[in-house]
């Protein structure tokens, strides 16, 4: 038995819930004055990797080996934007010893090769270890551990469903 939900739908779902994700990423940020440091920064990449992927599959109403290679690709993005959520996690839960502000992220990026940037961000700043809002009991950081989570399980389902166009050859 294949499954009834149309393969548009569930990437176009994507795409909505990373876009609502970023938006209140934007409200935290802008009406409760929380700044994002370096790491929260590229999980909203992240997010948006993930939302920019699936909108184009879901636009695309993509099919067969392209609806597989769409999911791998938001997988690996939510993969990535993951990794940096545990990262901070890290680094909330054994902050540094100094808690000294680096630069910000268009200041490395500007200012370093990609090669020099990418492990000043994960170093860590002072500010990457600070919780500024909970809500559960759970920080920003633990929260997108979860979203990207929920964002790879639905892509793992979209690799291995089984849809029309795979059951005529089963």
């Amino acid at each position: 038995m294949y499954s009834k939900y149309p393969l548009r739908l569930v990437f176009l779902s994507i795409f909505a819930y990373c876009t609502g994700l970023i938006v209140f990423g934007l409200i935290l940020q802008h009406l409760k004055g929380i700044e994002p440091c370096p790491l929260c920064i590229l999980q909203r990449y992240g997010f948006v990797a993930c939302g920019l992927i699936a909108l184009v599959a879901g636009l695309s109403n993509a099919q067969g080996f392209m609806r597989r290679l769409y999911a791998f690709l938001t997988l690996a993005a939510a993969i990535a934007g993951g990794s940096v959520s545990v990262r901070q996690i890290w680094l909330q839960h054994n902050p540094p010893a100094e808690t000294v502000c680096g630069p910000d992220l268009q200041y490395m990026i500007g200012n370093f090769p990609l090669s020099d940037a990418l492990p000043m961000l994960f170093q860590g700043a002072g500010d990457c270890s600070k919780i500024d809002w909970t809500f559960l009991g759970l920080s920003i950081a633990q929260w997108a551990l979860i979203n990207f989570s929920l964002i790879a399980v639905v892509c793992l389902w979209q690799l291995f469903r089984r849809t029309p166009e795979r059951r005529r050859f089963s």
